[in-house]
């Protein structure tokens, strides 16, 4: 299948050195991104728009998040940049339901892990809609893609 993303990378320069909870998430989020994607970028009757599969690099620079796609082979296919306020709140959120969550596991029973987990749940679809929202006209996701892309888009807040 050539509509997804077959490497992804993110640009650590100048990030904080995550948590040990926070670098799971990352890696489970990597690891599932690449079993299971949907990302396609769409048609522009301007110029040529190069077949995936797609090695994406995420990174801010300039206070903005970059999405840097590259094809398999490495031709350039695409760059855009996203302001990251619409992402401020929401990520603040997770990050806080996910500390309650992370502390729950060591210490609250398994109904109120699950509460907590349905809500940390709530918060990454809000991100997840809100990254396919800003994504709009310059690539295509799935919800799946868009959930684990806003883990890590969280992994680049983090510090």
């Amino acid at each position: 299948m050539t509509n997804r993303i077959c490497h992804i990378e993110i640009d650590e320069k100048g990030l904080a050195r995550p948590t040990a909870e926070i670098e799971q998430e990352r890696r489970v989020a990597i690891y599932d991104l690449l079993e299971d994607n949907s990302f396609t970028l769409p048609r522009r009757p301007d110029r040529e728009q190069p077949e995936g599969p797609y090695r994406v690099l995420l990174a801010i620079r300039d206070g903005r998040l970059v999405f840097d796609i590259a094809t398999e082979d490495g031709t350039r296919a695409a760059e855009f940049h996203l302001s990251l306020g619409p992402f401020r709140q929401v990520v603040k959120d997770y990050f806080q339901i996910c500390e309650s969550y992370f502390d729950a596991v060591k210490r609250l029973p398994p109904s109120q892990i699950e509460a907590i987990d349905m809500a940390r749940r709530g918060i990454h679809n809000e991100g997840a809609s809100i990254l396919q929202d800003r994504l709009d006209g310059k690539a295509e996701v799935d919800t799946d893609t868009a959930r684990r892309l806003f883990t890590l888009i969280c992994v680049l807040h983090w510090g």
